[in-house]
């Protein structure tokens, strides 16, 4: 018996001393895995559990706080509701509608912002708005590129690194709270494993602070996961053959490319083969994720030959833009299916068509309702590059326009600014195109009110204007009532107005034409006839202005100050364009 007695004190005496070794070796580990409020690790942790302020920089230029919603903005003069941070999608798509146009958002004042420690704070203008995003600097604004599976355990210690206790973490929120309130003698360490799911949504687990610390700045060095893996998009691009799927430069030239197919090389170099003829090439790669072409100078590929930037790459597509020199944006699509061409009719017809001569609105009409007499004032002008311009009385009002087949359906895309006059907001739609010809563009859609139909009708005339049928001696009487000169020429879509410049036209009753620039003087005849619903127009120079004579032009428009002709092939595509403006 005593001897059990003892034998029991004598088990408890070792049991003690090996739970005291046990915590002294547990405290010795945990020294080196422990960390403090100004650890690294603790300033990246901050980071990734603070307040998510980047969704919605489109809105509060912040990427260290957020909107609270909800919130109404008008975005490139539509008016947007965000409810929720889905939503911010919303002011995206119409940002990306137009790709060279000025995006404009505009506030309604007051709202409340959620700063980086999830405080709030209201704001009243725009100035307080963007004092508050430049106060964020580049190493407050979140890290989003990773998130942290909850719930997560923390150690505590104290400054003789013994344990004190044990924190749970159920979400970011309680996560910052407790980094954030960490004082200059508190230690912790986390309670490894944990889970941690990367941008690319696939999950890894973690051991250790410094396998932490590791993943996070690596994230953060890779710019949170750049959208374009350069590395993945040289293996695809000199992998197999590519054909051009798309390719739009002020119309949709992409029939131009059936029958190419295209390879790349590693070492930089390039050739694209159609019925059996090879075309060398080069590709290289260039600063901010573009990507340099050179096929020589034969039509069409010298078409290619620029630095696209690339905004879109898999193993299957390839998506391209280039800002051309007019201030326009070419697109380029490669796809692993070849273009078999003869789907872009249309599209460029009626491309033709609105950016040759000026518009104005004959009939609008929403939910029954006319406000056509709203824009009797206005001369609408629509630009190659996809600008456009409304000018009334000298107020002018800039715009953006797009047209896309879409679904079979070809739609036309408008976006005005509203500022000066609200009234625009009712063109800033998806327009339908039911009918589009050289002198009328009838369109609708179905509103999102009630679900009513709206109806927009463009014609050569201002509204009220016009009728009878053409009136050659109406036009006679305008080109003879003073000096012009050439405000446009394109030959097959090739300017050579600069052939005319400086030179002044006077035309005379008698059909004759004189034109000088100081020191040559230059005669001709001119004549107007009427076929049916058109007026003709012919004409005959000497050299070395007779570039554009001798051609059968159609009287497209024409007011006392401009006239537009045109001519025609058998396709009706519009192939010259010649406009006189009045001195």
């Amino acid at each position: 018996m005593h001897f059990f007695k003892f034998f029991a004190v004598l088990f408890l005496g070792f049991s003690l001393l090996s739970c005291q070794k046990e915590e002294e070796e547990h405290i010795d580990e945990t020294q080196e895995e422990t960390i403090t409020a100004s650890s690294p690790l603790t300033t990246l942790l901050l980071r990734t559990s603070q307040n998510p302020g980047t969704y919605d920089d489109i809105i509060d230029g912040n990427g260290c706080a957020s909107v609270v919603l909800p919130i109404t903005v008008v975005a490139n003069g539509q008016q947007v509701t965000v409810n929720t941070p889905e939503d911010v999608l919303l002011i995206v798509q119409i940002f990306n509608q137009f790709p060279n146009d000025t995006d404009t958002l505009q506030i309604n004042f007051p709202i409340t912002l959620e700063l980086f420690d999830f405080t709030q704070v209201t704001v009243n203008s725009q100035v307080e708005l963007d004092a508050l995003a430049a106060s964020c600097g580049a190493n407050e604004v979140e890290i989003g590129c990773l998130d942290i599976v909850y719930p997560i355990s923390f150690f505590t210690y104290n400054a003789d690194q013994q344990q004190t206790g044990t924190v749970t973490i159920n979400n970011d929120i309680e996560l910052y709270s407790f980094l954030q309130n960490l004082g200059p003698d508190d230690f912790i360490s986390l309670d490894f494993p944990i889970s941690v799911v990367l941008e690319d949504g696939s999950t890894t687990e973690v051991s250790s602070h410094t396998a932490l610390q590791t993943l996070i700045t690596d994230c953060v060095a890779n710019g949170g996961g750049d959208p374009i893996d350069i590395s993945q998009f040289e293996e695809d691009l000199t992998t197999g053959v590519w054909y051009v799927a798309y390719f739009f430069d002020d119309y949709d030239e992409t029939d131009n490319y059936a029958g190419y197919e295209f390879t790349f090389a590693l070492d930089g170099t390039a050739q694209t083969v159609k019925a059996g003829v090879i075309t060398a090439g080069t590709w290289a790669l260039v600063d901010d994720f573009k990507i340099d072409f050179f096929f020589g100078t034969t039509a069409p590929l010298d078409e290619l030959d620029e630095d696209w930037e690339i905004l879109e790459a898999t193993a299957e597509i390839i998506t391209l833009k280039h800002i051309s020199g007019d201030g326009g944006t070419d697109f380029l699509t490669f796809s692993r299916n070849p273009n078999t061409g003869g789907n872009n009719t249309e599209l460029n017809l009626f491309i033709e068509n609105l950016i040759t001569g000026n518009w104005y609105v004959n009939l609008l009409e929403e939910n029954g309702t006319d406000h056509t007499s709203n824009f009797d004032a206005y001369e609408f002008t629509f630009f190659g590059n996809g600008s456009a311009t409304s000018v009334s009385n000298g107020n002018t009002i800039n715009g953006f326009w797009t047209a896309e087949v879409n679904s079979g359906n070809l739609d036309f895309i408008m976006n005005f600014e509203t500022s000066t006059n609200g009234d625009f907001a009712a063109l800033n739609d998806d327009w339908k195109v039911l009918e589009a010809t050289q002198t009328i563009i009838r369109l609708s859609d179905v509103s999102g009110g009630g679900g009513g139909t709206d109806y927009l009708t463009f014609g050569r005339e201002p509204n009220g204007g016009g009728g009878g049928g053409p009136d050659p001696q109406e036009l006679r009487d305008i080109l003879v009532s003073g000096t012009w000169y050439v405000e446009k020429f394109l030959d097959d879509g090739g300017d050579e107005t600069s052939d005319f410049n400086g030179y002044d036209f006077n035309f005379y009753n008698n059909e004759t034409v004189f034109a000088s620039n100081g020191s040559e003087y230059v005669y001709g005849i001119w004549i107007i006839t009427v076929t049916g619903t058109e007026l003709n127009f012919e004409f005959d120079m000497d050299s070395p202005i007779n570039g554009a004579d001798d051609d059968e032009y159609k009287a497209l428009q024409y007011t006392t100050t401009s006239v537009t002709f045109i001519t025609r092939n058998s396709q009706g595509e519009i192939e010259d364009t010649l406009i006189f403006k009045k001195n």
